[in-house]
Parts: structure tokens; sequence; C-alpha cells
């Protein structure tokens, strides 16, 4: 019989898998974890360790997370039901909903001062938003640019900086920038995401919380997944850590009780601004491995979860990321290191680690991971309240899914 056969785990590898979680969680790097992952039908979830470093209440299948970049391929559904629906159209240049990119300059040097432009050779469209080439962006290779500071400056708006303003005046301090390449050039990281949703809101005319909610959140039972804890539930979230680079002391980012993620943000980042949980995650995944459909009901068309979840990267732009992560691969886990890029998420293009090629999701700095893998008909979903500050959780999240990858029966 070709393909794979019909069960989902083997018995050993379940053990060997739990085991090494419980390994990372009895070393006192990583306080609490809780994982699920699916092979067709069959699920397991391990919920290990405690919501604090110190002790406290246990981790739990209904614990809220900080998901950070593992945001991303979910605010990116908004976008795909706008292209489902014709209101948004790839090709399409984006000044009729943000004025504030139009006319563009572009930097003469990428490393070059601000003052050094050209005109842009075309208009930023849709589809350089959704693909990470608008032009500006996290570009590991411009870390010590003037652009990269000037963007930071008045774009980044992380769990470690203040709180960002709302979409009008984000987007205001964003088209007083050059560009620091030309449109659809170059991939650079995360900027584009949180302009997608900017994007979205004004096409739309209401929130993207608003519109993410009515369209992929609540027919998916996403019940737990928004831009905040509601004050009642803020009990199941952990504080979120990034552990001292030196010593390992367990810094707090971002406390539960009165931290950023309690309450509603005035900007909604669709980069890495969601909360959410294993089950609320595995229903999305699962809804892009069925093609789009969740039971009956269709979420996203089938060509649009195809796009999203295949690489869209030129071989010149694939150079340049894969230029990029290798230049960070101790930080990282090699992750990014395989290959290419589709619409909100990474898509292996090759062979790498254990992994299939096709596999697609993405990593969240707050210590989140999360991938679908269509060949192996698998969903992983590992969730801690670890910062990437120290490689605790990256190697955590390695191990992960080097064991769940074992634990496949073929």
């Amino acid at each position: 019989m070709v393909g794979n056969s019909n069960s989902g785990f083997s018995e050993a590898g379940l053990r060997r898998l739990r085991e090494v979680l419980a390994r990372h969680v009895e070393s006192g790097k990583i306080p609490g974890l809780v994982a699920l992952f699916s092979r067709d039908e069959e699920t397991h979830v391990e919920a290990l360790g405690t919501m604090r470093h110190d002790g406290g209440a246990p981790m739990g299948r209904d614990t809220i997370f900080r998901m950070a970049s593992t945001s991303k391929p979910v605010t990116m559904a908004a976008a795909m039901v706008l292209l489902d629906e014709c209101r948004l159209r790839l090709d399409d240049p984006v000044d009729p909903w943000l004025p504030e990119l139009a006319g563009r300059r572009v930097l003469k040097r990428p490393d070059g001062p601000l003052e050094d432009t050209v005109p842009a050779r075309r208009p930023i469209t849709v589809r350089d938003l959704l693909t990470s080439t608008f032009g500006l962006g996290v570009d590991f290779a411009l870390l010590d640019s003037p652009i990269r500071a000037a963007t930071f400056e008045r774009t980044d708006y992380s769990v470690a900086s203040g709180p960002a303003p709302d979409p009008d005046e984000w987007m205001r301090r964003l088209g007083e920038l050059p560009l620091s390449y030309q449109p659809g050039e170059r991939w650079q990281y995360d900027l584009s995401n949180e302009v997608v949703g900017v994007l979205v809101a004004r096409v739309t005319g209401r929130p993207l919380e608003t519109f993410l909610r009515e369209r992929v959140l609540d027919p998916l039972g996403m019940k737990d997944t928004g831009f905040h804890v509601p004050a009642g539930e803020i009990d199941r979230l952990p504080p979120l850590y990034g552990p001292d680079p030196q010593t390992g002391e367990f810094l707090v980012w971002d406390e539960a009780e009165g931290g950023r993620a309690g309450r509603p943000p005035a900007f909604q980042g669709g980069g890495g601004g969601l909360v959410s949980t294993v089950d609320d995650y595995h229903a999305y995944f699962r809804m892009l491995l069925n093609g789009g459909t969740h039971g009956s009901e269709r979420i996203l068309s089938r060509p649009a979860v195809e796009l999203m979840t295949t690489n869209r990267l030129t071989p010149e732009q694939q150079a340049a990321r894969d230029a990029m992560y290798r230049n960070i691969v101790h930080m990282s886990s090699g992750q990014g290191l395989q290959g290419g890029w589709g619409f909100g998420m990474a898509v292996r293009t090759h062979r790498g680690d254990y992994a299939s090629v096709g596999q697609f999701g993405w990593d969240g700095g707050t210590g989140t991971t999360v991938y679908a893998d269509p060949d192996k008909r698998l969903t992983g979903i590992l969730l801690t309240q670890v910062g990437m500050s120290t490689p605790d959780s990256m190697r955590l999240i390695n191990d992960f899914w080097t064991t769940l990858y074992q634990a496949i029966t073929d």
C-alpha cells in the first residue's frame, strides 16, 4: 500500500516525547509548557510544570499564552478572506487604503543615510505586503543601519517596549520613512504583517479583531483567541519571562495581572499580538490541512490556503532570506533555515531537519511553535512562557519536533 498507515503515533514514541518534554521542565529552565499534537483524528495533549517559575498553579490544557509571531499565520486569514471575496486583488496598489505608503522614496543604499533616496519604481501592492517584500522590515543584514534604528524607533511596540499608538498614528509614523529596498525586491521580516492588519481594518471599515472574529475565529470555535485576555480569564495567563542571558535569572517581561495582555491594545498587532490556547490553534491549523474547511463550513477557499502555504519567494529573495538566518543560526536553533515563506508563515522547501518538505507554520519569540505537515497529516503546537532571550525555549522547541517526528508510525 502506498502512503502512510492509518495509525498515528507509536506508544514508545509518545513515551519518549513525554520524557523529553519533562526533562526540559525538570531542568528548571522551562517552568511549564502545554503541547498538543495530532494526526488524522488522533490527538494528544501534554501539560507539564507550573504557570510561574517559583511554583503556583499548574499548566493546563486551557492555559492562555501570548502567541507572538505565531500570530502571523492566523491574522493573515483575514486578508485571505478579502482576496477570496475580490475586495482585495494581489497586484493592486495599496495606495487607496494606505495613502501613507503612496509615493515612496527608496534608499540608494540599504545601509545608507535616510536622506539619500530615489523614487520607488512602482507602488507597493497587496502582494508585496502579504509576502513580506514591501521594502521595510526586520533585516538581520541591516541591524546597524540608520533605517533599522529609525524603523525601530517609530514602529516597534513588542513585549519589551512601550504601548503602540492607534493604527492611524502608527501608519503616519511609518509613512515618514523611506523604504530600504524597492517594492517586491527583498524579503524582510515582521513589519509587513502589522501593515496587513491595518489594511484589513481599512478595507472592512472595522477593527482587525472584529473582522477576524466574525470570519475566522468564531466559525472555528476559537473562543480564547484575541488581542487581550478578558479580566475574568486572567488567571489562565502565566507571566511571560525573558531569562537574563548572563545569569539565567527569570526576569518578568510581562505580568499577567496588570500586564499588557490584560487590556485591549490601541494597536491590534497582526504580526505578534494574539493570545490563544493549544486547542484554538489546533482548530485553525487543522482547517488549513483540510484545505480551508472546518466541519461543514468553509472558512477559506482551497486556492487561498494553497497560496498561503506554498513558497512565494523568488530565488534571489530566497538567497537573501537564507543568508539572514544563517547568520543567526545560534539564536534560532536553525528555525527559519529550511526554506521559503508563504503568506504569514514559513514553508519547508528542502529537507533540513526531521520535518518533511511542505511543512508550514512558524515560531514565536515568547517560546511558541506551531506547524502542520500535509505529507504526514500532522499538526504540532508547543506553547511556553519563556521568551527567546536565551536558547532554552528554542532548544525545547527543537527537541519537541525531533521527537514528535520519530513518534509517527509509518
